[in-house]
């Protein structure tokens, strides 16, 4: 597979309990990407600082390129103080006036969107103006066939209904969780439970996919108007930092390598499953869950 996947928002560091890790839903979603497979890159924006210096020398380490990372004369590296509760969950404190607050749509960062097959954007780097202008541009810029995902990613007090509504309306793809599903269904005035909540944001928005995360209880997909549900997998579960990214990528690789709803699904579940049984949000993949270079030649149809 050698498809062009660009993610655009934020990078930042995840202070864990357990030490610092690499983070960020667009900089998690671009790593697992690139380790199944695709040709993935990042647009954000780091500070001339330590931890903005620290930020490229791991994407070098990982293997991401850093050519559409900005850096930031004035601002910091964007940080989250992140405590795990009782059951594994992650809670999230997120600093705000950043170096990802000032995304730029510049010619690096255009020239990638333009020549991309699937660009995956969230709401939370659009908190602030600059960047929010930025990412709608670089969106609109891709070509007419290109899969455009939404990612939803609520984290108030950072959005309001003008953010989700002119996201939705540029995507042709939505990825949510249960919470955000009742969330978004509740602002666009959908009534019933998640599938008649899925089929109603589809018919409003006119999108080609969305797919719902229910953590532990695996995931429900509906494309063209077929559904796919997945049960999920029973894992011992270290933190779920990433899980859903992971998902996502899984996702997106999967919809540009041709494969089944229903195999789309499987696989994205396996792989959010492992990420789960690994510490932070950019555990190494396993070779057993990468995507083969053809469809004939995959390993989980």
């Amino acid at each position: 597979m050698n498809r062009s996947i660009v993610a655009v928002g934020e990078v930042l560091w995840d202070l864990l309990p357990s030490g610092k890790q690499l983070g960020g839903a667009p900089a998690n979603f671009t790593y697992q990407c690139r380790s199944l497979g695709a040709d993935a890159r990042i647009v954000t924006r780091v500070g001339a600082d330590d931890l903005g210096r620290e930020v490229l020398a791991r994407f070098g380490a990982l293997g991401l390129p850093v050519d559409t990372v900005q850096v930031d004369l004035d601002l910091p590296t964007g940080t989250v103080d992140v405590r795990l509760g009782a059951d594994g969950q992650p809670h999230y404190t997120i600093r705000e006036e950043v170096a990802w607050d000032r995304i730029e749509a510049d010619s690096a960062a255009s020239a990638c969107a333009s020549r991309a097959d699937a660009i995956c954007f969230g709401s939370l780097a659009q908190r602030h103006d600059v960047s929010r202008r930025s990412i709608l541009a670089l969106v609109a810029a891709t070509r007419i066939d290109a899969i455009r995902v939404f990612d939803v990613n609520l984290r108030p007090p950072f959005f309001d209904r003008t953010v989700i509504e002119g996201s939705l309306e540029l995507a042709n793809v939505l990825k949510l969780n249960d919470h955000e599903l009742a969330e978004l269904a509740a602002m666009f005035g959908i009534r019933g439970g998640e599938r008649p909540s899925m089929e109603g944001l589809t018919r409003r928005f006119g999108l080609s996919l969305v797919a719902l995360t229910r953590g532990a209880g695996g995931s429900l997909l509906l494309a063209d108007g077929a559904w796919s549900e997945d049960p999920g997998r029973r894992v011992e579960v270290v933190d779920t930092v990433g899980a859903g990214d992971a998902f996502n990528a899984a996702l997106v690789v999967g919809r540009l390598a041709g494969r089944s709803l229903d195999a789309i699904n499987r696989h994205a579940n396996d792989v959010a499953a492992y990420v789960c049984t690994q510490p932070g949000g950019t555990p190494a993949i396993p070779d057993s869950l990468k995507i083969a270079p053809t469809p004939d030649a995959e390993a989980h149809p």
